[in-house]
């Protein structure tokens, strides 16, 4: 018996199974099914994790690994520590050619620092270098509002 068995619970919870391992192997196997009941449990019970897996004898550890699984599967991003969605978002980017000899080119005013050039529908959002984040993030959100 652990020390950890000794403690005391909030609210005893009834023995489901007893298992003996006998031989050399101490691993179990789950099914599938197994697997996605354990990971419902955890879901839909209202009890932490740690209290879902204790009843399976299985470690925390494996029941998020087994839930982490079963999202990427059904094609859902995964949650960090918050429960914010971990979801990468691309834009598109296109890298524009050097401009050929019947294009004109303006004049760079900016004392030959570089740019960016971020078109979202009609506008053009210009982002000289050592714009802050959040600012640039504010301009990107307006402009993409607006159109």
């Amino acid at each position: 018996m652990s020390d950890t068995e000794l403690l005391p619970k909030s609210k005893p919870e009834p023995v489901r199974r007893l298992e003996v391992f006998t031989g050399s192997g101490r691993r179990r196997s789950w099914t599938t099914e197994q697997k996605a009941e354990i990971v419902a449990e955890s879901y839909d019970s209202g009890d932490k994790v740690s209290a879902v897996a204790r009843r399976y004898g299985l470690t925390p550890q494996q029941v998020f690994g087994w839930r982490r699984n079963a999202r990427l599967r059904a094609g859902r991003p995964t949650r960090d520590a918050k429960g914010e969605a971990n979801e990468a978002v691309f834009a598109p980017v296109i890298v524009a050619s050097l401009p050929s000899p019947e294009v004109p080119v303006a004049p760079n005013r900016g004392g030959g620092t570089a740019a960016i050039e971020i078109v979202i529908g009609a506008a053009t959002v210009r982002v000289a270098a050592g714009i802050d984040a959040a600012t640039l993030t504010t301009v990107l959100r307006v402009v993409k509002a607006m159109t």
